[in-house]
């Protein structure tokens, strides 16, 4: 049996719900990003518990069709922009196409439908999310990280980051490196 969970995209989450899982007493559960496989069915009872459990940690349970493959769609992609080592060479809507197995004209209508936004919104939004932490944590400069998320030039990533922020990335940058001075002050 295959459950499909909403706002399920950290690990933290995959740990939370692995737990609830344990505490309906249900044995050999795979629990993914966005899904829970379990080898026994949940009786309505433990469905039911489960559930409000989801709902208490900030987590729905998917019952539908469109919000299923929604689900599915954000998260292949932010596996794809944060998980994944190296960005897909391809383009993205063949990449997406090809894991999810639908045509990407139905998957861009679906999603821009239910959520308002395209899918290349959602991918913009991942990547710049990727580009503030990779500034935040890790000693690789602009250069580098538009290569690694597959930017076309530091210039283009650059006149994303702004838009979607409104702080050019190294203004961004410069914010750590000024709290940081604030906190050694004190």
């Amino acid at each position: 049996m295959r459950l499909y969970i909403k706002y399920m995209v950290s690990l933290r989450c995959k740990m939370m719900v692995q737990e609830e899982i344990k505490k309906l007493g249900i044995q050999h559960a795979i629990v993914d990003l966005g899904t829970v496989d379990i080898q026994q069915g949940f009786n309505e009872e433990q469905l039911d518990v489960f559930r409000l459990r989801l709902a208490h940690l900030g987590l729905e349970l998917l019952d539908d069709k469109k919000s299923i493959l929604i689900e599915k769609i954000k998260t292949t992609i932010t596996e794809m922009v944060h998980n994944a080592d190296e960005q897909p060479k391809e383009n993205y809507s063949l990449y997406l196409s090809e894991k999810l197995g639908y045509d990407y004209t139905y998957l861009s209508n679906v999603f821009s439908e239910v959520n308002g936004y395209t899918i290349q919104h959602f991918i913009i939004i991942n990547k710049i999310e990727k580009v503030k932490e990779l500034l935040l944590y890790n000693e690789i400069n602009l250069t580098q990280i538009a290569y690694k998320l597959n930017y076309s030039s530091v210039a283009h990533l650059s006149y994303q980051f702004k838009k979607i922020t409104g702080l050019t990335p190294s203004f961004y940058k410069n914010l750590k490196l000024k709290r940081q001075r604030n906190l050694e002050d004190l």
